[in-house]
C-alpha cells in the first residue's frame, strides 16, 4: 500500500512538495558511539549544530567521531525562515567553554574541529572574541588539530571583529551565503548577501593563507542561473572550497521546499564549479557546510 503524503502548496511561490524523494531518506542516529556523543556533550554543556539544526547526517558523523561545535549558546538573536536553532534573547556568554571545548575534542579524538555560532548581534564584537578565545584554548591544548570556524556576518559590528578572529589563526574560515540574492528578504531578512561575500574576501585580505569556504541551499525558490551567478560571484571573492546541498523544511513554520534537486543536478553543479575554479567541491543533496569537512579539507591540501 502506498504511503499517503499531503501536499505542501504556497500561493505563488511555485508546484506544491509532495514530500521526500528517495534519496533523502536516512537512518535514525543508535550507534553507541552517538549515544556517547550525546552523554559526553550534556555532562561538558556543550551545543552542537548538529542537533540543533536537525542536521540529517547527525547519526554518520557522530557514529564516526565527528562533530560541529555551536558556541556562544542556543538562542539566536536572528530569525531566518530556514533555521531550526532556537530565536529570542540569548543567554550570557558561558566563560568556561572554550576549555570545555577543548576538553571534549581531546576525549573525542579529533584532528580536524568544526565550530560554529548562533548569531550575537547583542554583543559589542559580535562574538568575534569568543571565537579567538576558542581558537587559542584549542591550539594550546590540541596544538595538531586543525580549526575550521563557521561565523556569523558580524554585520554593524567594527571590522576589528574579523581582525580579532583572523589573529588567532583558522585553518579554514568558514561563512554560508545560504542562497541567492533575490531571496535574501524572504530567507535571510537580518543579513545582506553582499556584506557576506565581502566578509568573505576580507578573510582572504587579512591573511592570505587562510583556507575560505562557502555553502548554499537549493530549494528555496532559487533558478539554476541564479545559482551559477552566486558561484561566479565566490569566486570573485576567491573562496576557495563550496558546499552544496538540498534544503529540507524542519517544521511546518519554516519556508516551504520549493523544489528537491535531484543528485544528477547537484552532480551537474559540482562539475561547472569545479570548472570555475573552486579548489574543492562538496555537491548532494546531504551535503551540508560541515559534510566530511576534515576530508575536503585534506583533499584540498593534497590538490594543492
Amino acid at each position: 500500500m502506498s504511503r499517503k503524503v499531503i501536499p505542501i502548496h504556497v500561493e505563488g511561490q511555485g508546484e506544491p512538495m509532495i514530500g521526500k524523494p528517495k534519496w533523502l531518506k536516512v537512518r535514525a542516529p543508535m550507534s553507541p558511539e552517538y549515544k556517547s556523543m550525546v552523554e559526553m556533550m550534556r555532562e561538558l554543556n556543550l551545543n552542537t549544530v548538529c542537533e540543533e539544526a536537525s542536521c540529517p547526517n547527525i547519526g554518520d558523523c557522530w557514529k564516526q567521531g565527528s562533530a560541529t561545535f555551536m558556541i556562544l549558546g542556543r538562542v539566536c538573536t536572528r530569525t531566518c525562515a530556514f533555521c531550526d536553532v532556537e530565536t529570542g534573547r540569548p543567554d550570557p556568554v558561558d566563560l568556561h567553554e572554550p576549555v570545555n571545548l577543548a576538553t571534549a575534542v581531546a576525549k573525542i579524538g579529533l584532528k580536524h574541529v568544526v565550530i560554529t555560532s548562533v548569531d550575537r548581534d547583542d554583543l559589542k564584537d559580535g562574538g568575534a572574541g569568543h571565537y579567538a578565545a576558542v581558537i587559542t584554548e584549542l591550539k594550546k591544548r590540541q596544538p595538531d588539530v586543525t580549526i575550521e570556524i563557521l561565523t556569523p556576518d558580524f554585520q554593524r559590528k567594527p571590522a576589528s571583529c574579523l581582525e580579532t578572529i583572523m589573529q588567532a589563526k583558522p585553518d579554514i574560515f568558514n561563512h554560508n551565503l545560504e542562497t541567492v540574492p533575490r531571496l535574501y528578504r524572504s530567507v535571510r531578512p537580518g543579513a545582506r548577501y553582499y556584506t557576506s561575500l565581502r566578509l568573505l574576501q576580507r578573510a582572504k585580505e587579512v591573511d592570505a593563507n587562510v583556507v575560505t569556504k562557502s555553502g548554499i541551499m537549493l530549494g528555496l525558490g532559487e533558478e539554476r542561473d541564479e545559482v551559477l551567478q552566486v558561484l561566479d560571484d565566490m569566486r570573485e571573492a576567491n573562496i576557495d572550497i563550496l558546499t552544496i546541498g538540498q534544503y529540507l523544511r524542519p517544521s511546518a513554520k519554516h519556508h516551504p521546499v520549493m523544489k528537491y534537486w535531484t543528485p544528477e543536478e547537484f552532480d551537474e553543479l559540482k562539475y561547472l564549479a569545479e570548472k570555475k575554479g573552486f579548489g574543492m567541491v562538496a555537491s548532494g543533496p546531504l551535503v551540508r557546510s560541515s559534510f566530511h569537512a576534515d576530508e575536503v579539507f585534506q583533499s584540498l591540501k593534497l590538490k594543492g
